[in-house]
């Protein structure tokens, strides 16, 4: 007895509920008469009746028991459905993922979200799991969002960003080069060598806002053009390091802080 408990292995119904109970099923189910005399009736549960077939030795106690090994053995997993109410927020996010990016379709976007969660429909996706699968779709848009932002940062195929490559290096090399003649120019002709460096520091400016804004990026994922504006790393792999390069009549680093301030780049 100490081996069933009330309201887990079996009900015990009396008095009025007991009336009730019976005179429903004589109605609904022409269940066989249950003696008026009847002072308390035991319901088995599901489990309860397991329970009881292992103290039995009858053919219903021994079909019970086999059932009991077909779940033990072969393992049903019965999932609880959710309804369309309680993806909607999950809903909502796909449609969002898809609404921003351009090369993902409703079936890629809900493929994603299957294999994260390892299942063939989202209504499989367990309720409590909803808020992670909303965040985990929040995350791919973001991730592609910021590749997408990237791919059209550069505005070219392939063949025309080595164009572009092409030219920053020709422009920021030239640039480096003259700057020692520039200088020298100004030491001549003050007008003349102040223009010469105005002009060099102008499309120096240029390139630095390109490339920033298209984060062109040399090899080891290095800056074109450092923030310090000493050190110029070519999309070819080459460096070349001056503190007067940038502007040839102004130290770099001392340029770089001013144009911080002043939003030039």
């Amino acid at each position: 007895k100490e081996r069933f408990v009330e309201g887990k292995h079996f009900f015990k119904i009396i008095g009025e509920e007991l009336k009730k109970f019976v005179g429903d099923l004589k109605s609904l189910a022409n269940f066989p008469a249950i003696s008026n005399k009847t002072r308390s009736l035991i319901l088995w549960t599901e489990r309860g009746a397991a329970r009881h077939a292992k103290m039995l030795d009858t053919d219903q106690a021994w079909e019970v028991f086999e059932q009991l090994e077909d779940c033990y053995f072969v393992r049903k997993e019965i999932l609880a459905k959710t309804h369309k109410s309680e993806r909607e927020p999950l809903t909502n996010a796909v449609n969002l993922l898809v609404a921003k990016t351009k090369h993902l379709n409703y079936s890629d976007a809900y493929k994603l979200v299957h294999q994260r969660f390892n299942v063939q429909h989202i209504d499989e996706i367990p309720y409590d799991m909803i808020p992670v699968a909303v965040e985990y779709v929040h995350h791919l848009i973001a991730m592609y969002s910021s590749a997408e932002k990237k791919a059209q940062g550069s505005l070219f195929d392939n063949e025309t960003l080595g164009l572009v490559k092409d030219l920053v290096d020709a422009i920021i090399s030239q640039n480096f080069a003259t700057s020692r003649i520039y200088r020298a120019v100004h030491m001549l002709n003050n007008e003349q060598g102040h223009y010469l460096a105005e002009y060099a520091f102008k499309t120096n400016i240029a390139v630095l806002k390109l490339t920033r804004a298209m984060d062109l990026r040399g090899p080891l994922n290095r800056k074109i053009i450092s923030d310090d504006l000493k050190t110029i790393s070519y999309t070819t792999g080459n460096q070349h390091y001056s503190d007067r390069w940038f502007h040839p009549l102004m130290e770099s680093g001392m340029l770089a802080g001013a144009l911080r301030i002043s939003g030039g780049w």
